[in-house]
């Protein structure tokens, strides 16, 4: 099964792929909680789901219908850092079993075709395509060979980097949250569609192919990072986790490749999808604004 959000006179709304194109599924099952990725997920009655499922077509065409984020404002983004060997070893790092792990927010999330924003007060923006998992019912504990039951289903994303912010300090959170840098869909793929563990991902820059790897090279694969987030945390319906980027990003290559205005990024994972966006540079920060990497400085004690 295939959801994604789209943009209606209504407001957003939650429809199922057909083979003629996105029907709404609060309409076909005439029960409002299903207009949203939010009533879908703590949806109580799957075999009703599964019988308008079945029965859904017709609907919006697939290539007039205006998508917004497959996840709409998450409530929190789990993020695995340095997970692919090859992304290790650009970014001369040592490779670890132990994840890292960073936080993104919602407000850093846009559609799948939206503008990606180059934040005005950066000046090393980088790439990251990921394929990116999303909690089901969620919990805590959950044992590695019961993680895809915990899973909503799968989406592509960018975790598009702010680089110079990333590196002026020891922790990753504010190089990643900048509005508007992370894409996340084009739809929700549920786990039964695809083989999470052997799927092709390939990032492309204006037409170039940066990034190329399989999931089957993560360091630490999809069910080993629900069982490891889910140790310390409990996983909530609709918490979005990003697996981590394969190498080729833009930062380790030289020169370093950065993200201009007018690049178009393209993020594919095979069965799940392909993301696209445009670059565009976000209005001015004011000019005195103090808080720029350039102006980081240590402190003699």
């Amino acid at each position: 099964m295939r959801l994604a959000t789209l943009a209606t006179g209504r407001g957003p709304r939650l429809h199922v792929r057909s083979e003629g194109g996105y029907v709404d599924l609060a309409d076909a099952s005439a029960d409002p909680r299903l207009a949203t990725m939010t009533g879908y997920l703590g949806y109580d009655d799957p075999a009703r789901l599964a019988s308008v499922v079945a029965e859904a077509a017709g609907g919006t065409a697939v290539d007039d219908a205006r998508l917004g984020p497959a996840v709409p404002e998450p409530a929190r983004i789990l993020c695995i850092g340095v997970n692919y060997l090859e992304h290790a070893a650009e970014a001369g790092q040592i490779a670890k079993r132990w994840p890292e792990v960073f936080v993104r927010g919602a407000g850093s999330v846009v559609g799948p075709y939206d503008d990606l924003v180059l934040p005005a007060l950066c000046d090393g923006f980088d790439y990251e395509g990921e394929l990116g998992a999303v909690v089901g019912r969620g919990g805590r504990y959950i044992p590695a060979d019961q993680a895809l039951g915990a899973l909503a289903g799968f989406v592509v994303l960018n975790d598009a980097s702010a680089r110079d912010w990333q590196s002026a300090g020891t922790q990753w959170t504010a190089g990643k949250n900048f509005d508007g840098t992370m894409p996340i869909g084009p739809e929700l793929v549920t786990p039964d569609e695809v083989d999470v563990t052997n799927l092709e991902l390939t990032t492309t820059l204006n037409g170039e192919v940066m990034q190329s790897a399989n999931t089957s090279q993560m360091i630490v694969d999809v069910a080993s990072c629900v069982e490891f987030l889910s140790s310390f945390t409990t996983l909530r319906p609709g918490d979005v986790i990003a697996t981590g980027t394969p190498g080729g990003v833009g930062f380790a290559r030289k020169p370093p490749v950065w993200l201009t205005p007018g690049d178009v990024v393209e993020v594919t994972v095979h069965g799940v999808g392909t993301i696209r966006n445009t670059v565009v540079k976000e209005a001015a920060a004011p000019d005195a604004w103090r808080w720029r990497p350039t102006n980081s400085q240590t402190i003699t004690i």
